[in-house]
């Protein structure tokens, strides 16, 4: 298992490895490159009123575990998560899933149930190139079930996002969320990737992101109390919550997927995670919430490796 130190360096090179290729391309890029109005005008006015069609992506993944953003939400079982997306002219729609095939819950020690369904996400979104960058912003709705039928009902969320990327090497992308229901917080996520392409059926994509969590609502009493809510509460050193608002370094993740094209419009993918803390207040708070069944929530996981396979059919 690769230490937290290892991967945090090889998450912080990229970052670094993106910016001084940024700064080399746009001190070195000919002029010449940039293609001016008049070349633009003798382009032939076909290709220009290329219609625009709807696209579609119909994907299920199989996973060794649940993990968002950090949080442990599930554990020692397969959970599978199927995804529809359709989009047009920027404008896209996708809903995800979340089937957990034996669901577990820390409070009753090592029992198991049936399979849950526990969740459901609905995405609206918009995005706009304009030239070097990407803009976009969208609504997430997420319908949250219990982890199973002992464990407390967990409140549904809601989420407004704004998004900006750049077209260039590692394709960094940051995204502002803003939860605006019952858990009111801030989480800011930044990312980039790389894909090399081997052959046209076969490539490998490198990913690493990491985030910031600030929250503006916390009530220890009813976090501790299982209520389903409470914001994000600072923990302490102990794991234990505590009425001041979480605001720190949070989860950082790096993953390893090779894409492989088996038509046109499949395509199947394996993929591994490494998620890990990026700070101590992260630390602590994704031991204080994880469902690792140990009396004391200092002695629990705040690291996760997790992978599985995917499907994709894509238009």
């Amino acid at each position: 298992m690769f230490s937290k130190n290892i991967v945090t360096a090889v998450l912080l090179s990229l970052l670094i490895v993106f910016s001084f290729t940024f700064v080399s391309a746009a001190e070195e890029k000919p002029a010449a490159e940039t293609k001016v109005p008049s070349e633009t005008a003798k382009a032939p006015a076909a290709a220009a009123a290329v219609e625009e069609k709807p696209t579609g992506d119909f994907t299920v993944s199989a996973l060794s575990q649940y993990i968002w953003r950090g949080y442990e939400l599930s554990r020692n079982s397969i959970v599978v998560q199927p995804s529809a997306t359709i989009g047009y002219k920027g404008f896209s729609a996708n809903v995800w899933g979340n089937l957990d095939t034996r669901p577990y819950f820390a409070g009753t020690g090592e029992t198991s149930y049936p399979s849950t369904w526990n969740e459901t996400d609905l995405t609206l979104s918009y995005t706009k190139n304009l030239g070097l960058f990407n803009l976009g912003a969208g609504y997430i709705y997420y319908s949250l079930g219990s982890l199973n039928k002992d464990a407390p009902d967990r409140a549904d969320a809601q989420e407004i996002f704004a998004t900006v990327s750049l077209n260039t090497i590692l394709s960094p992308t940051l995204t502002a969320y803003k939860e605006i229901d019952h858990y009111r917080n801030w989480y800011f996520l930044l990312g980039v990737s790389h894909t090399f392409e081997f052959n046209k059926m076969v490539s490998l994509k490198l990913a690493a992101s990491a985030s910031y969590l600030l929250s503006t609502y916390a009530d220890a009493t009813l976090f501790n109390a299982g209520a389903g809510y409470g914001g994000y509460p600072k923990f302490d050193g102990n794991s234990q919550a505590t009425n001041d608002k979480f605001s720190n370094l949070h989860d950082g993740t790096v993953t390893v997927s090779l894409p492989i094209k088996a038509t046109g419009y499949i395509t199947i993918t394996p993929t591994i995670s490494y998620v890990f803390p990026l700070s101590d207040d992260a630390k602590y708070e994704m031991k204080g919430s994880g469902m690792k069944g140990t009396a004391t929530p200092a002695d629990r996981d705040s690291s996760f490796i997790y992978g599985g396979l995917a499907a994709s059919f894509s238009f």
